[in-house]
């Protein structure tokens, strides 16, 4: 390399730490006088909420959060709670959303485990506070996040808060600084917790506006919630954009749906669970929304019969893939103009793939675990998504050797196991303890769930392993009718013979509500619990 380009280096000039308090520092000007904001007849402009931010940061400093000290944060999505994801950064401090839905003891060991500085709660969460502190034996300083008060715990107001004289913009020094702890959903043992970084969040941001194509001044209705992956990034992504953010009392589909028609809702996030619900809603409108409605859906793959129903109901629905350990989405089933021309059905298959790399991802390939080589772009060959993108986590939260499993020969692995098509794009076909190994036969329980949702009494489905005599073990189908629907095992296995190869066809139905996660996706270690309490099958 020439001297003379040796000699150059980055300064004050042409070099600024990423972070996204970027956006909302840049929000506040350019799209001042624009609605932020609105929920329960309120709305707010971008003037008004960075003021509020940066009078929330000066008031959480004033009762001694610094650095690197934990803000707990309890409570569904709220305006106060989209606040905090600028509030608390901007004191170089770390936010972490905890799951509303997590019972006591779990809330407990993440209130210890993050070294939560204080808490802030919604009211209606008040006997899950109590019961949390019973359990670790000590209080921490409560902010109630409404006007109401909390009933015997909260030190503050979070209005009260917003009256304090505002801090000024500052980013930190270091964008490798911790800006969030998210914790996994916990499936087996006590959850991770998962540390995202400020250069990571911004760039996020930024590739989802990108990859998802956002227009300035979107209308977006708050689904995700923000303790799952800080609402998949969006509420940064949202500022660059001067979104206004409509959020909603509750996530019934009617109350989903009168708001998307009462603001014109142009975007939104959702698990397919949502989609499903929308979609099959007594309360969805007579003729499709036009133009159509945006939505970004992530979680379990979406079944390809749900995707065709919010095809039908106006929803252009774009399938993405991530983990809580890659700040959410990183690769996106971008649409091909030749998929036009399918059926329905077809189009929906092609939907529910995990696609290729967010713009924002360095490299997203399937790998061989044991060799490391990229499988072949065949559909069939499975390997393991592993990822390298600057929108990794740092890893997890006093636990070394945990990131280190995960962090190997210079990826992140994800545990997911998934195909290469042709066109290069990838599919998941399990979780790779999800596989079904049948008489040496691979089966991926997710192509045998899109069979089990297309059939008209099955409102959800999970495919799990069943010991058998014969071939070690087949697939045993959990299954939740639909109100007023009936089905009986030998129907539903007729069913399956119909659209699959013999060998994939369960071999059991079990009937009943299956267990989920506060995010909507099913448990599916607990359905593994019962199949193996079935014991084995002849």
């Amino acid at each position: 390399m020439r001297a003379e380009y040796e000699a150059t280096a980055f300064g004050p000039a042409n070099f600024v730490p990423l972070s996204p308090l970027s956006f909302l520092q840049r929000a506040e000007t350019v799209y001042a006088d624009k609605p932020a904001t609105s929920y329960a007849g309120v709305t707010r402009t971008w003037a008004e909420v960075a003021r509020r931010v940066r009078a929330v940061a000066a008031a959480l400093s004033a009762r001694g959060v610094t650095q690197g000290d934990s803000v707990a944060v309890l409570s569904p999505n709220r305006p106060e709670l989209f606040e905090l994801h600028f509030a608390v950064p901007l004191l170089g401090a770390v936010l972490n959303t905890i799951n509303t839905r997590l019972e006591a003891d779990t809330v407990a060991y993440i209130l210890r485990h993050s070294d939560a500085r204080l808490l802030c709660v919604d009211p209606a969460l008040t006997d899950l506070v109590g019961a949390a502190f019973a359990l670790n034996k000590r209080d921490l300083p409560v902010i109630d996040l409404t006007r109401a008060g909390v009933r015997g715990l909260g030190q503050a107001l979070y209005d009260d808060l917003t009256q304090t004289a505002p801090l000024p913009w500052s980013l930190p020094q270091d964008e490798g600084q911790a800006l969030a702890l998210n914790y996994t959903s916990g499936t087996s043992g006590r959850p991770k917790g998962v540390i995202y970084h400020h250069r990571g969040a911004y760039l996020m941001a930024l590739g989802t506006v990108a990859g998802w194509s956002l227009p300035q001044n979107p209308t977006y209705l708050s689904v995700v919630p923000m303790f799952h992956c800080n609402g998949w990034n969006h509420p940064w992504a949202m500022a660059i954009v001067g979104a206004h953010i409509v959020f909603a009392d509750d996530m019934a589909p009617g109350t989903l749906l009168e708001a998307m028609v009462a603001h014109n809702v142009t975007h939104l996030g959702a698990a397919p669970v949502i989609l499903q619900m929308l979609a099959e809603s007594p309360d969805a409108p007579k003729q499709p929304f036009a133009p159509p409605v945006k939505v970004m859906t992530a979680g379990a793959p979406p079944p390809p019969a749900v995707l065709e129903k919010a095809s039908a109901l106006g929803l252009e629905v774009m399938q993405v893939y991530g983990l809580t350990e890659t700040f959410g989405h990183v690769s996106q089933c971008l649409w091909q103009e030749d998929w036009d021309t399918l059926a329905p059905s077809e189009r929906a298959a092609k939907q529910a793939m995990q696609g290729v790399a967010f713009p924002m991802v360095e490299a997203l390939r399937v790998l061989d675990r044991d060799s490391g080589a990229q499988v072949p772009r065949d559909g069939a060959t499975q390997g393991e998504i592993a990822i390298r993108a600057n929108t990794v986590m740092k890893g997890y939260y006093k636990d070394p050797a945990a990131t280190a499993d995960a962090f190997r020969d210079g990826w992140f692995w994800s545990g997911d196991a998934a195909v290469v098509h042709p066109d290069g794009y990838v599919q998941i076909r399990d979780r790779l303890k999800d596989v079904i190994i049948s008489g040496g036969e691979n089966i991926s329980s997710v192509e045998v769930e899109a069979v089990l949702y297309r059939h008209p009494a099955i409102q959800a489905a999970a495919v799990v392993a069943r010991a058998h005599a014969r071939w070690g073990e087949a697939p045993c189908a959990f299954v939740e009718l639909r109100a007023g629907q009936q089905a009986d095992e030998a129907g539903i296995i007729a069913f399956c013979r119909a659209h699959l190869a013999g060998f994939k066809v369960p071999k059991s139905v079990v009937f009943r509500e299956l267990p989920k996660t506060a995010t909507g996706k099913i448990q599916k270690f607990i359905l593994r619990e019962a199949a193996r309490g079935l014991g084995a099958q002849d």
